[in-house]
């Protein structure tokens, strides 16, 4: 009776491995508006596991087992795009430096976050006091080249004069998205998906509404300049952040969640 207490460091393995392959599954489909679908999924070979495995119920666990066996060829079709986000999410760049880091000391950390972070800062905070209105997207492990094409594609160090020359009014690169990744700016005057969520607060503009709607398929961070109130907001995850202060935004940019 006892047999099932029986558990190897193979089985504890295989239940790790299982749980961070759920945990990245989940997190994806939650910020891809499939979490429903996906807990639906989970609920169903729940119980596929009861009647089949537990219960031992023949007549429903065959049939049950005919739904399974066609069922991954239709997940599959139906999560191909949150399937390949997946796979980018676990062989990205960015997952293994952030083992790497656990293994650096805090200096190396600082400089990059120097390197990269302070110049679109202070470029922001400088924007933001002349009332200049910017759109800034910061790849993450999701891969924003399908947005660049929609741009003017180069390449060239992340300089607060730059950006601030790139989104100046008389710029013909100013209505567009700048994209930065690999800590290089990589493209502006970009076009990026609108949001058309009913209840996003009417008073936030195109530039909000285009960074929600590519937070909402991507990971990537997007910084916003409003130019009506000269205020700082930050779309991440499928959520706007509005009225941050400088530091504030040096800490979402800096952060790994």
């Amino acid at each position: 009776m006892l047999a099932w207490l029986d558990i190897s460091i193979k089985d504890i393995i295989d239940i790790l491995l299982l749980a961070v392959f759920l945990y990245y599954a989940f997190t994806t489909m939650r910020y891809s508006g499939s979490r429903s679908l996906f807990m639906g999924i989970i609920a169903f070979l729940g119980i596929w596991l009861l009647i089949s495995q537990v219960l031992q119920m023949r007549l429903m666990g065959a049939l049950l087992d005919k739904f399974i066996n066609i069922g991954f060829i239709i997940l599959v079709i139906i999560f191909q795009d949150e399937i390949k986000k997946i796979l980018v999410t676990i062989g990205s760049a960015q997952r293994w430096r952030k083992i790497r880091r656990f293994f650096r000391e805090g200096s190396a950390k600082e400089q990059e976050e120097e390197d990269y972070i302070a110049p679109v800062v202070l470029a922001c905070m400088n924007m933001a006091r002349k009332k200049t209105g910017a759109l800034i997207a910061i790849q993450g492990t999701s891969d924003l080249t399908p947005y660049q094409h929609a741009g003017e594609r180069f390449l060239a160090a992340v300089n607060a004069r730059l950006i601030e020359t790139i989104f100046f009014k008389n710029s013909p690169l100013h209505d567009g998205a700048m994209i930065i990744a690999g800590g290089k700016i990589c493209a502006a005057g970009c076009i990026l998906p609108v949001a058309s969520d009913t209840d996003l607060n009417k008073d936030l503009g195109l530039r909000h509404r285009s960074a929600l709607g590519l937070s909402q398929k991507t990971d990537a961070k997007v910084i916003i300049i409003s130019e009506e109130r000269g205020t700082i907001s930050l779309a991440y995850r499928s959520e706007i952040i509005v009225d941050i202060t400088p530091d504030e935004l040096r800490a979402l940019l800096s952060s790994e969640d």
